[in-house]
């Protein structure tokens, strides 16, 4: 069974070691109740940001349903500000990453209308971001019940030697030119040596994932929306890199050179013991 962790009350909470270390040998945690009482500011931001849409906004059609998302708005949508500054997801993150500081790297929504039958393909997020690091750490807060379309990860994945290769959600394409030195897109369902976490999550529940934790989610075939916020954290050691193409997300001219770490103008420390 995968593991989990039950708290009412997560902002007074101290996360103890063995939270740490089950986050730090599978790659995942789940957190219960974790954001109980930010749902409703949650979701008045995610429907904010979906009648305000960026530029990076998608909806990906297959069938029946759709699946929309977008990011790095949480600066101009002031629920998202609240939710990264006041909740307890920097000192949370801190805890989990065994880091002395907690900086912000960015905000993903998700949401899957009734009826989706396309899934999320299994990927890793670090091949698409120009960071890396040991200490990273992103949060999954689905607003609605979740059984079926719930996240899925490979336990154990951040510790593979090669990253998964980064594939376009739209079309499942290579999402860089060329195969790179990439593992080849896992299916963890038919490979028995292969451990798959997922829980059926409540509003306000969080899995807590390494960048690197493989990980995917079926299509969402109920009758009910599943909408969901992630939150991206980074900790002490994260530095830019730069990889075979323009990364998700781009932020155009951060003027940032590899090693140096993220400024600290675009993405905050919110966190520092």
């Amino acid at each position: 069974m995968a593991s989990q962790i039950d708290t009412q009350t997560i902002d007074t909470q101290v996360i103890d070691a063995k939270t740490i270390a089950e986050y730090q040998r599978d790659g995942a945690v789940c957190i219960r109740g974790a954001f109980k009482g930010w749902v409703d500011t949650i979701a008045a931001g995610i429907e904010r940001n979906m009648q305000n849409r960026s530029a990076t906004a998608s909806d990906i059609a297959n069938g029946r349903g759709s699946f929309f998302d977008d990011y790095c708005n949480w600066e101009r949508i002031p629920e998202f500000v609240s939710v990264v500054r006041d909740s307890p997801a920097a000192e949370l993150a801190a805890a989990v990453m065994q880091s002395r500081t907690a900086q912000f790297f960015h905000d993903h929504v998700l949401v899957k209308e009734p009826g989706t039958q396309k899934p999320t393909p299994w990927h890793q997020d670090i091949p698409y971001y120009f960071v890396d690091g040991q200490q990273t750490v992103s949060f999954w807060i689905p607003i609605d019940p979740v059984k079926e379309a719930t996240l899925r990860l490979i336990a154990g994945s951040h510790k593979w030697d090669k990253m998964i290769l980064p594939v376009r959600w739209l079309d499942d394409g290579n999402f860089y030119a060329g195969d790179g030195d990439y593992l080849p897109v896992p299916d963890p369902d038919k490979d028995p040596g292969m451990k798959v976490l997922e829980w059926e999550m409540e509003p306000g529940d969080a899995i807590l994932f390494d960048f690197r934790t493989a990980h995917g989610a079926r299509g969402n075939l109920t009758s009910a929306r599943r909408r969901a916020l992630s939150l991206r954290w980074v900790g002490d050691d994260a530095r830019y890199v730069e990889r075979p193409g323009r990364t998700s997300p781009p932020y155009h001219g951060h003027g940032m050179q590899p090693g140096q770490r993220l400024r600290e103008d675009w993405f905050p420390v919110v966190f520092q013991r």
